[in-house]
């Protein structure tokens, strides 16, 4: 018989040897049954069964068994049962509460909820940041204008910098709110990959959607304290000491900060220019003194012109109500589409309410376009044909199914 300490390795190492198997079987039983039912096995009872296929004796019971405690490899055989013991109890309690945190319903957002690979993405030198990266074209998103290529330009190929050790989805919603403040877009969307690349889908900034001098209407520009923050399409009151006169911003820029040092103020060569970054896209005012050109009527040009400086008051542009339904379906994981059904598809020639497109492929159908026109919320007996235009409205996979149905 070897020394006590060497008995104690040895069962050790018999215990590590053929607890293996057992502890897999412990965890299996441990989530399989919290998983699924809910109800947490007796840790006690695993244990025990866990011994018995070890093969020790049938279980636990080997440590009474006089053959076992008396015979020349009894510590050999006590140590080797508490290893598997305790294998079997920790497999067994990770197993349960894996159980417990598990999803019940694996979905595409589910499987994102990991972080970057950071033997793939680009990893800065102190490894607590990583750079993402736009790569692609930059998309238009669906239901606004297209983007400028100007500002579709600086988006891509832009980088930015995040944690390492955030969650994919937690670096798209903070990617998105960045493009959304440094770029002053209306919305965006990006999809990252576990290499860091970001793809990108943008609306145009609000305050850029009208460009132009209506009709009917004069550009007039005005010195003023302009507020900051002021932007292309605001609605603004110029107050002067003749007259308070409304209109839409068409440019704004504020004056340079004149306490601000000389040599800072002084002009740029063009070698110098080409040396200094470019600055983010700032379509914004940062307030101060500076000159306005606002669009206004006919009646209100001469005492604008005829003022030295006006008081600018900005008033609520309001809420694009069309925008706001696109953002609320949107945030609903709900995305819509425009199809036309195409001839010998399962659409054509039949009725709205006979396709039951809502209960058999989980879309609804929010207009459709007829030989009497568009009909917004079409009724169950309006026909669908070969060559209808229809506007569905679903979630994504759903939705590209669809986009199947209806062709031939």
């Amino acid at each position: 018989m070897a020394a006590l300490p060497v008995e104690v390795l040895l069962g050790i190492y018999l215990g590590l040897l053929v607890g293996v198997i057992p502890a897999l079987i412990s965890w299996s039983m441990g989530f399989g049954f919290k998983y699924f039912t809910g109800v947490t096995l007796p840790g006690f009872g695993v244990t025990i069964l866990a011994i018995a296929l070890a093969g020790v004796n049938g279980g636990l019971l080997a440590l009474a068994d006089q053959s076992i405690t008396q015979s020349p490899n009894a510590p050999r055989i006590a140590t080797a049962i508490v290893v598997v013991g305790m294998m079997s109890m920790y497999a067994h309690s990770k197993g349960d509460a894996m159980g417990t945190t598990f999803p019940r319903r694996l979905s595409l957002r589910g499987l994102r909820d990991r972080t970057l690979s950071l033997d793939l993405a680009d990893v800065l030198p102190d490894h607590n940041e990583v750079r993402i990266r736009v790569v692609g074209e930059v998309a238009d998103m669906e239901g606004y204008p297209p983007l400028p290529e100007e500002l579709r330009g600086e988006i891509r190929g832009a980088e930015f910098t995040f944690p390492a050790d955030l969650r994919i989805a937690e670096l798209e919603e903070r990617l998105a709110d960045r493009l959304e403040t440094a770029y002053d877009l209306g919305e965006a969307a990006v999809t990252i990959d576990e290499r860091g690349r970001a793809a990108v889908i943008a609306a145009p900034p609000f305050s850029g959607l009208s460009k132009r001098v209506g009709d009917g209407r004069h550009a007039v520009s005005v010195d003023g304290l302009l507020p900051t923050g002021l932007a292309r399409g605001d609605e603004v009151t110029c107050i002067t000491a003749d007259a308070q006169v409304r209109g839409t911003v068409v440019s704004a820029r504020t004056s340079d900060d004149p306490t601000a040092d000389p040599e800072e103020r002084r002009e740029v060569t063009p070698e110098e220019e080409e040396a200094v970054p470019k600055p983010v896209r700032a379509p914004t005012t940062t307030g101060g003194a500076g000159r306005l050109t606002v669009a206004v009527t006919r009646t209100d040009v001469q005492p604008l012109l005829a003022a030295d400086d006006a008081k600018v008051v900005v008033e609520s542009r309001g809420t694009r109500r069309e925008f706001e339904v696109i953002s609320m379906l949107r945030r609903a994981d709900r995305r819509f589409g425009r199809l036309t059904i195409e001839p010998g598809s399962r659409l054509d020639g039949t009725t709205l309410g006979e396709a039951a497109v809502r209960s058999t492929d989980d879309v609804a159908i929010l207009a459709a376009r007829t030989a009497d026109g568009w009909q917004v919320a079409p009724r169950g007996d309006t026909p669908l044909a070969a060559g209808t235009e229809i506007v569905v409205v679903g979630r994504r996979d759903p939705l590209d199914a669809f986009r199947e149905v209806v062709r031939a």
